[in-house]
């Protein structure tokens, strides 16, 4: 079976939740990646109340679709980063708080601990969950993605003179402080998904390894695999697949291109603002930039991934509602199952 398509939905945040499942059915997804800001999934609600769940799928079944995984991109964001100003923007209040920096990081991080247990909940409230019936997908695990910011992302570029104690001294505070987040996943039976992504823990190959030794291969820690991400750095986004086989819990299909603009800007951005002419890369619709996804499929048949290809609709060049319709339609035509038979097997008989 092809896998399901799904929408995620937090650039879409800025419309009510019934309003984007509307959208959603009608631009032809099977069901949303539902974003835990806006209004779209309350963690608080969902950890505590049965009732708030069975609302959530009420409303998405009315609209024909389903959903199989929560994401906390912008809380996740705050508990390893240095905090300043821009968080605020991000944060809900109850995280923010007085904004002392340490503060906002442990309110952080005790609410992504919490986003376990709304994802169990909201999954256990899921129609037919256990039946044979209206049960598609209850086998893929519980997966709640996110960032996790970093206490040496600002460092990236060595100078002054970074040695290797000081990248140290921030995978260990990555590790200190999810350390208790895994534990909590692990009590709820779900999965953990980074989003490999410039500013997080790891934003490559190299990076990715590391966080993984950092929490010592624990095995809620996993991956959203996103090649959008990797592409514009020069990362082999489809080494990534099969370097990290074990630990993909769920996958975004974004594009992005490179190598175009003036010359003007490199791949650091040059503090200008996306569909700039002249950036050396940014974000695409989906079959517009310059990721090969028909060699991604082929790595995720290759992995046995049989999750939801996510599309995370990003194009400051074209209108949202056009892009996205284009992007499922898109991800439908270059989606494809593994082959049943090993090759050449039909000649045995």
């Amino acid at each position: 079976m092809p896998r399901p398509v799904t929408l995620f939905t937090g650039q879409w945040a800025d419309l009510p939740f019934e309003v984007i499942c509307q959208k959603a059915a009608s631009f032809g997804y099977d069901g949303l990646e539902l974003a835990c800001w806006g209004d779209h999934f309350d963690v608080d609600e969902a950890a505590k109340s049965d009732k708030y769940c069975k609302g959530r799928w009420e409303v998405l079944a009315d609209h024909g679709l389903t959903s199989y995984a929560i994401s906390m991109h912008l809380v996740g964001q705050a508990i390893c980063d240095p905090i300043d100003e821009r968080h605020k923007s991000i944060l809900p209040e109850d995280v923010w708080g007085d904004g002392d920096p340490e503060g906002v990081r442990k309110r952080a991080a005790k609410k992504m601990a919490k986003s376990a247990k709304a994802c169990r909940r909201f999954l256990n409230n899921k129609p037919g969950r256990g039946k044979k019936a209206g049960a598609k997908g209850d086998d893929f695990p519980a997966v709640v993605n996110g960032f996790t910011g970093s206490s040496i992302w600002h460092a990236i570029y060595a100078f002054p003179p970074t040695d290797q104690a000081y990248w140290d001294k921030g995978f260990k505070d990555f590790a200190k402080r999810f350390g208790p987040i895994l534990t909590a996943f692990d009590k709820e039976d779900v999965n953990f998904a980074l989003e490999v992504h410039p500013t997080e823990i790891a934003f490559d190959i190299a990076s990715a390894q590391r966080a993984i030794e950092a929490v010592k291969g624990h095995k809620r820690f996993g991956f959203n695999y996103d090649p959008s991400h990797l592409g514009y750095q020069g990362v082999d986004y489809v080494k990534f697949i099969y370097e990290f086989k074990d630990r993909i819990y769920h996958a975004h299909m974004k594009d992005a291109w490179w190598g175009h603009g003036d010359g003007t800007v490199g791949v650091f951005g040059g503090h200008t603002t996306f569909a700039d002419p002249r950036r050396y890369w940014d974000f695409r619709s989906l079959g517009h930039g310059d990721v090969n996804f028909e060699e991604i499929i082929v790595a995720l048949n290759d992995i046995g991934y049989m999750g939801p290809l996510s599309v995370e609709w990003e194009d400051s060049r074209m209108d949202r509602e056009y892009g996205a319709t284009e992007a499922c339609e898109f991800t439908r035509a270059v989606d494809f199952p593994s082959s049943a038979l090993d090759f050449d097997a039909q000649f045995d008989n």
